[in-house]
Formats: C-alpha cells, sequence, structure tokens
C-alpha cells in the first residue's frame, strides 16, 4: 500500500472526516451514490426474499405514514434525502422495519400489531430514516473498510504514532462488541434524537414515541440481550433518553399543527 495512501487514511481516521446531525464525528470513506446503489440492490432482494402484503388498506396506511415523514426531511439533508421513497409492506409477523439508502421503505406487518396508532408507527418510520439521513450505513461500510485493510496494515498506519496502542485496542474491541453490526448503540440513540424530531415536523404527536416503547417492552416479555453486549438500548434506557426529549419536541410539534400539518392516516 503507497504510502501517500496510507497517510490519507490515517488522517481521514483521525480527523473522523465529517460531522453527525448531532455533532458526533463520523467516518465517511464511501460515495452518496455508490450507497444508494447499495441500498437499492439490498431492497429488490429483500423483495424477492419476502412476501409482500396484498392488504390494500394496510399498505394505504403505512405509505401515508411514511409519506407525512419524507415530506417533512428539513432541507439540510438534501444530500441524503432522495425525494422520492418507496414504501413497501411485508406480510411477517417480525416486528421490524427499515429503511434504506436510495429512498426505500420497509415495515413488516409484525411492527403493527405492537405501533397502535399512526403516531407510533411514525415514530418507527422516522427512527429508520434517520438512519439514512445520517448516512449510519455510509459510517458502518467505512468502519468495515479500515478493519479489512487488517492490523498489519493498522500498525504500519501507526508504528510512529503515540496513538499506537489505543488505536490498535480501540479497533479491536469495536470489531469484536459490534461497532460493525448492523447499527451501533450511538447509531440507534441518535436516530431516536433525529426521528423524534422528524416525527414531530410531521404533526405526530412525540409522546407517543415513549408510549411505542413501552408497548416494544411489553413484546419482548424481558427477552432482550444484555444492554452491554447489544446495538441497541435496553427499552428502559431508551424510554428515557426519548421521555427527556419529548418537552423540547412538543413545541415543534404544537408549530406544525398550528401550521395545519394533521396526518390523517388511521381508519
Amino acid at each position: 500500500m503507497k504510502k501517500s495512501l496510507l497517510a490519507g487514511i490515517t488522517l481521514c481516521v483521525l480527523s473522523a472526516c465529517a460531522v453527525s446531525p448531532t455533532g458526533r464525528k463520523q467516518l465517511l470513506l464511501m460515495g452518496n451514490n455508490d450507497v444508494a446503489q447499495m441500498g437499492l440492490s439490498s431492497f429488490q432482494q429483500i423483495k424477492q426474499k419476502e412476501r409482500v402484503s396484498t392488504d390494500p388498506k394496510q399498505t394505504r396506511y403505512v405509505q401515508c405514514v411514511a409519506q407525512a415523514i419524507t415530506q417533512a426531511i428539513p432541507a439540510q439533508f438534501a444530500n441524503t434525502n432522495p425525494g422520492q421513497w418507496e414504501v413497501v409492506v411485508f406480510d411477517s409477523k417480525e416486528v421490524n422495519a427499515f429503511a434504506l439508502p436510495g429512498g426505500r421503505i420497509g415495515v413488516y406487518t409484525g411492527l403493527l400489531k405492537v405501533a397502535k396508532n399512526q403516531d407510533q408507527l411514525a415514530a418507527v418510520i422516522g427512527h429508520e430514516v434517520s438512519h439514512v439521513l445520517a448516512q449510519h450505513s455510509n459510517e458502518r461500510l467505512s468502519q468495515s473498510q479500515v478493519a479489512n485493510m487488517g492490523m498489519a496494515a493498522a500498525d504500519q498506519i501507526l508504528q510512529n504514532s503515540s496513538t499506537k496502542g489505543p488505536a490498535m485496542a480501540a479497533l479491536g474491541i469495536g470489531v469484536q462488541y459490534g461497532v460493525l453490526m448492523p447499527y451501533s448503540r450511538a447509531h440507534e440513540t441518535e436516530a431516536d434524537v433525529l426521528g423524534l424530531q422528524l416525527m414531530s415536523m410531521a404533526g405526530f404527536n412525540p409522546q407517543e414515541a415513549v408510549s411505542l416503547w413501552y408497548n416494544m417492552a411489553g413484546a419482548s416479555q424481558g427477552n432482550e440481550p444484555l444492554e452491554i453486549l447489544s446495538t441497541h438500548p435496553s427499552d428502559q434506557t431508551r424510554i428515557n433518553q426519548l421521555q427527556s426529549l419529548v418537552p423540547q419536541m412538543q413545541p415543534v410539534y404544537q408549530q406544525a399543527q398550528a401550521g395545519g400539518v394533521h396526518p390523517q392516516c388511521a381508519g
């Protein structure tokens, strides 16, 4: 590997290259178009694997909520907002949803039994869309690229640096305990914050995000991994964090409502 490339990667890693919407440092090595193409390809594979719902009422409901969320995306996210979002409902008992770069949203019908109303569904979709807007996939892939350089390459990069020991340890611990898994706890927490703001701007009640996670906690029946080894915050941690943010988002929600933003997706 050429010294100039090593130096460039080292500089990029140490400077983190970018800052997330909440002010967190990010490593972003991939172009938006490349990440979007990967998202589109993944979505096609999912549609081939999963059963798409044939319930038109259910599909209209989910698409209505998703459209309200995506139409509320602020202009600051122009680089990561594709504008047009495809929304597909998958007929599955799985309690899950996702959003992919390139403008694709998937919601599993099992989620609709836990998200009891349009506001709670908006909390989930807002959270998932926020992963895309905050470029969490790009960040995860970039971290993977650096990790795949191998320990030998990392040692070569940092051999003359006083940060060699801590950097090597951080790299090893990160790979072992989930930094490169689907989303880290930092990503999840950031998506919670952004998603709460997004749903409020779209006219959905942010307090319902807290209610949603009480529902989630009940549905899990205590069967969740230890938080220290999980990529997700525990249900109670998430509830506490969201509850602390709701008072800040209530004025945003009230302003949206006063401005005539009243999503009517249920029914």
